[in-house]
């Protein structure tokens, strides 16, 4: 059996990354009823808001799901003194240190999974004793790594490092980016830009269609001074680039990039002053549809060009 299968106890090794802004309970619970692992995005909630969410996921399916816990939330305690009241059996923790939190989770019965960008990292969350790691790469939207190794580069490094289950992340958004991160190692995927372009995403609808219409090389990684970020290319973008061009200090870019500015983009829908945040993956999403159509869609292309391997292009 499949490690991650059999670890969370859900049919499909493809997890849904928890976005700020776009992963509410109704894209958790969906993605979850369709296979996978929904995932609740808590670092844009406050903690009432979260409580809200669980509720709701949990009346919305009877299967497997969980939150994602940025370890820089000001108000961390309160969201894990929810995740604990609720019984939420999954916790994947992300931007900050695994040894804060791991044990008191898991002394609660929760799995504990942590994201990190690099080898190193990776070896530091294993010693805190998580239960599985995320590898993301260069190529995800969202926060990234600073060092910008790719996961075709990453995934077999960390592979080499860990003796847990691991989880790809970064630039997988179908059955055949599924199938290349396992081969390489990995024992699940985990997908957020695909998951953007779908009814049940809490994101704006602006954000979605801009999403869609995104082509390669429409977006960047940058603010790697405060938290590294891959954005579309939009006004705003253009005057996170002016700042760097000026050479201007942390400082300036604090004072630029403000707060809510995230908010305003993904959430809002503002297209011009708004952060917007997605993978480079962006370029092959083509549409909006359901969740459990994105899902099915993945794991028939994942099986079948897995069954296709031996036609003759992989013969020598």
């Amino acid at each position: 059996m499949n490690k991650i299968t059999q670890l969370f106890g859900i049919q499909y090794p493809l997890i849904q990354a928890g976005m700020i802004w776009c992963s509410g309970w109704e894209l958790a619970s969906a993605v979850s009823n369709a296979g996978g692992l929904g995932i609740i995005g808590s670092g844009s909630m406050y903690p009432e808001i979260l409580e809200e969410h669980v509720i709701k996921c949990k009346e919305a399916t009877n299967k497997p799901f969980a939150v994602n816990l940025p370890m820089l939330y000001p108000d961390i305690d309160k969201h894990i003194a929810t995740i604990i009241k609720h019984k939420v059996p999954i916790v994947f923790t992300s931007a900050g240190n695994p040894k804060t939190w791991t044990k008191h989770l898991k002394e609660h019965g929760i799995i504990v999974v942590h994201v990190v960008s690099s080898v190193k990292f990776a070896l530091k969350a294993e010693q805190a004793g998580v239960d599985a790691i995320v590898a993301e790469g260069f190529e995800a939207g969202g926060h990234n790594g600073k060092d910008e190794t790719t996961t075709f580069c990453l995934i077999p490094m960390v592979k080499e490092a860990i003796t847990i289950p691991l989880i790809a992340a970064g630039g997988i958004g179908t059955g055949k980016g599924m199938l290349a991160a396992m081969n390489l190692g990995a024992d699940a995927v985990q997908i957020g830009s695909r998951f953007v372009a779908t009814p049940e995403s809490s994101a704006h609808q602006n954000f979605k269609n801009t999403v869609v219409e995104a082509k390669e090389g429409d977006t960047m990684l940058t603010l790697k001074e405060l938290t590294p970020v891959r954005l579309l290319k939009n006004a705003f973008f253009n005057q996170v680039a002016d700042a760097y061009a000026n050479k201007k200090t942390v400082e300036d870019l604090k004072k630029l990039l403000g707060r809510g500015r995230a908010k305003k983009g993904m959430f809002e829908g503002d297209l011009t002053e708004g952060e917007l945040e997605i993978g480079q993956i962006a370029g092959l999403i083509h549409e909006v549809k359901p969740a459990q159509e994105v899902v099915a869609e993945i794991i028939s292309e994942y099986k079948t060009t897995r069954t296709a391997q031996n036609e003759e292009k992989f013969t020598f």
